[in-house]
């Protein structure tokens, strides 16, 4: 006998033709938010000396990078809350619409921009501000495709479904690194007048853009409305900070300070350590980081079919502490053993999948922690919010600097946000057999 959603009246197997558009539909979309995010960590680093002067010092570019990186993160959050208002009060899909088209168009714009020799430090400006912009709109487009997606999925699958949609940030990050690496091998970053510094550099923001136009046009065409309640009074915002859902709300707020803190320092800042500590040249990096994140975006689907089988609380309370006693430590050995390359990037595979595994679970956990009338606010606010302090890892290790070695601290970093994320696990509710239709 088929199993029918209560909230819904689809099938609970998932075969519903509307449920697999929603759902291809959140992979993508996810997918396109996550190659967008880590284009400047990668793609653009070769060639960050085009936005620069000839005479800055290794200090102000190190910290002008992680601003055009951190600019986008902080306005997520501004996404988040504005999108997350019309999705719960208009509908998820018509807000996602306007979220993708707003992305691709500043995606296009950046990929046009001029460089330092043409306007002077405004090309710099210019940069960090479209990003500011496009973080607006990309946090309003996973704040309304992630839980048009996960409403439209069976019970018994979400674990799987959120560790499939998840998966496309490391397979993302794979794709950026391997695009970048065979660009860098046609046409080498040598200084501010070669050609990936002059325009190489803008052929994967183009792409970003073209994958906007594709998400559009897949939502438009493909993609329905889920039959969810919608708040018919008052702000979804001034609902969720009250009560019961604001105690929801810090404890989703501690589960992702962890898991932000943990990808800023195993992702964001290890190519950089690669290059810097270890010695690695452009290309190595390009092939460590593709190799980890390949492996991590298969251990995505084990880690949702086991927190399908034992539970999101147990998962993100083990995760956390596995985090301290296996991702901590190999990251401190990458940095200190000097090791080959392979051992390098086994090192690395290691540390990306204990330190980004926690999102395997998230797009289920977030929609599954919030009522139907509230969810994409509960869900882009809880995702986003808890960008902003890990954000500034940068001052953070600057700080820790001065009293520790410059390779410990982002192992510090990293343990205090395994024990987060073990926290934060720990102070909530078991959610994986919620009914979507129906407050948690």
């Amino acid at each position: 006998m088929t199993e029918t959603r209560a909230d819904r009246g689809t099938p609970a197997t998932g075969t519903h033709p509307k449920a697999k558009a929603a759902i291809r539909a959140g992979v993508l979309a996810y997918f396109v938010d996550q190659f967008d995010i880590y284009l400047p960590i990668i793609a653009l680093a070769p060639a960050s000396a085009y936005f620069q002067s000839a005479g800055v010092n290794a200090g102000t570019a190190a910290l002008l990078n992680a601003f055009i990186f951190t600019s986008t993160l902080i306005a997520r959050p501004i996404g988040a809350a504005v999108f997350g208002h019309f999705a719960d009060t208009r509908g998820r899909r018509r807000s996602t619409l306007v979220a993708v088209a707003g992305f691709g168009v500043t995606t296009a714009l950046i990929a046009a921009l001029p460089g330092y020799e043409a306007i002077g430090i405004a090309s710099a400006g210019l940069l960090i501000a479209l990003r500011f912009v496009a973080g607006i709109f990309l946090g309003g487009e996973y704040t309304t495709a992630v839980p048009l997606a996960m409403e439209w999925s069976p019970r018994r699958r979400r674990g799987l479904i959120s560790g499939t949609i998840t998966a496309t940030s490391p397979a993302a990050y794979g794709v950026v690194a391997a695009l970048t690496l065979i660009l860098l091998s046609v046409m080498p970053s040598a200084g501010v007048h070669s050609a990936y510094a002059q325009w190489g550099w803008r052929i994967p923001f183009i792409i970003g853009a073209l994958l906007a136009v594709v998400l559009f046009w897949h939502y438009r065409r493909e993609v329905e409305e889920p039959a969810t309640e919608r708040t018919k009074t008052g702000s979804p915002l001034a609902v969720l900070f009250k009560g019961e859902h604001r105690r929801s709300m810090i404890q989703v707020f501690v589960l992702m300070t962890g898991t932000w803190l943990a990808t800023n320092i195993g992702v964001a800042l290890l190519p950089a350590l690669l290059k810097s500590h270890v010695g690695l040249s452009s290309k190595q990096i390009s092939v460590t980081m593709v190799i980890a994140e390949v492996v991590t975006a298969a251990t995505y689907l084990a880690f949702g079919l086991l927190s399908q089988r034992i539970g999101r609380r147990p998962f993100y309370i083990g995760y956390g502490l596995a985090m301290v006693v296996i991702g901590a430590p190999c990251y401190a050995l990458i940095l200190n053993l000097h090791s080959g390359l392979g051992m390098v990037i086994v090192l690395t595979t290691l540390v990306v999948v204990f330190t980004v595994g926690t999102f395997a679970p998230i797009a289920a956990y977030l929609t599954e922690r919030f009522p139907a009338s509230i969810r994409a606010s509960g869900y882009g606010v809880g995702y986003s919010l808890a960008l902003i302090i890990p954000a500034f890892y940068a001052f953070y290790l600057d700080g820790l600097g001065t009293f520790m070695s410059a390779t410990l601290a982002p192992v510090v970093l990293i343990v205090l946000a395994g024990l987060l994320i073990s926290i934060g696990g720990f102070a909530g509710p078991e959610t994986k057999d919620v009914d979507m239709g129906h407050t948690v």
